[in-house]
């Protein structure tokens, strides 16, 4: 439902950001008077793994932003691996929050819910949070040091230079078995080799764990903020890539209200693969 005193944000969609000499596509849907809802994705997906979730929004009111986020836009790719360490990420969505001008309800998938924590903590604007499948990233760290380690095997793979890049382009059989091996479906995967490996976004997606051992005092300092808005996060039991135990820490990291929704026998693509049970999710928490 839209918010009587909010400002309107003008009748011309917002196509694109900039920030700091990148340009972001961003993915504007739905009623252009309703509250606002921006939606961060994950890896290896653009903006467009939210749009079934978008629909659902869009039927109850709601505007959705989805940004295709740093490295995965054309003109957002830096070759550095500095240039993807998790507080310029979130600077990204700073940025995008400060393009909207009005209030939001943010939303996250895998990488992109690590972003949203951070955001959701510093940034004025935000309402709510529902992060997906990734808890603060602090709550993270603390899980890898126990059950979580095994399940994270996949991030040294990724951190490793070139690996996974040869492998997708010279071996995309193989590639795509391990994509299907975390619960991805054959049409999601493919659509993986379509909409991210051949549109060139597949480095720049890496490059956000191969600045993961760039810890500076920045990174630090936000991984200490909690988030006082109202948050909702989302674990499936199906998911291989985080455990139980990164979702009981998520509360934490929260000074308001707080629910851990667990939905059994989901995999970890819920914005695709179960994405009316997440919109009903969302909903639950923005109206609460």
């Amino acid at each position: 439902m839209p918010t009587p005193d909010a400002p309107p944000l003008g009748e011309d969609r917002i196509t694109s950001f900039t920030r700091a000499g990148l340009t972001f596509d961003v993915r504007d849907t739905g009623p252009l008077e309703g509250d606002v809802v921006v939606l961060l994705h994950g890896f290896p997906q653009r903006a467009a793994s939210w749009d079934q979730v978008a629909a659902h929004l869009h039927a109850a009111g709601f505007r959705t932003i989805a940004p295709d986020q740093r490295g995965y836009s054309p003109g957002a790719r830096p070759i550095r691996r500095r240039d993807y360490a998790l507080p310029l990420l979130a600077d990204d969505a700073a940025a995008l929050l400060d393009a909207i001008g009005r209030p939001v309800h943010l939303v996250g998938h895998d990488w992109g819910a690590a972003v949203a924590w951070l955001v959701a903590g510093s940034h004025p604007a935000v309402r709510s949070l529902t992060s997906v499948s990734v808890p603060h990233p602090a709550a993270y760290l603390r899980a890898v040091a126990g059950p979580q380690l095994l399940k994270s095997w996949y991030v040294l793979l990724f951190m490793l230079p070139r690996v996974t890049e040869l492998m997708a382009t010279r071996a995309p059989a193989r590639f795509v078995a391990q994509l299907l091996a975390f619960g991805m479906t054959d049409q999601e995967a493919d659509g993986v080799l379509r909409d991210v490996v051949a549109y060139g976004a597949l480095p720049g997606g890496l490059g956000w764990y191969r600045a993961i051992p760039l810890t500076g005092r920045r990174t630090r300092a936000m991984w200490q903020q909690k988030v006082s808005v109202p948050v909702t996060h989302v674990w499936s039991t199906g998911d291989t890539a985080l455990g139980r135990s990164t979702a009981e820490l998520a509360e934490r990291w929260t000074t308001g209200p707080f629910e851990l929704v667990v939905l059994e026998g989901l995999s970890h693509w819920l914005p695709e693969q179960a994405p009316d049970v997440l919109a009903e999710v969302v909903l639950s928490r923005i109206e609460g």
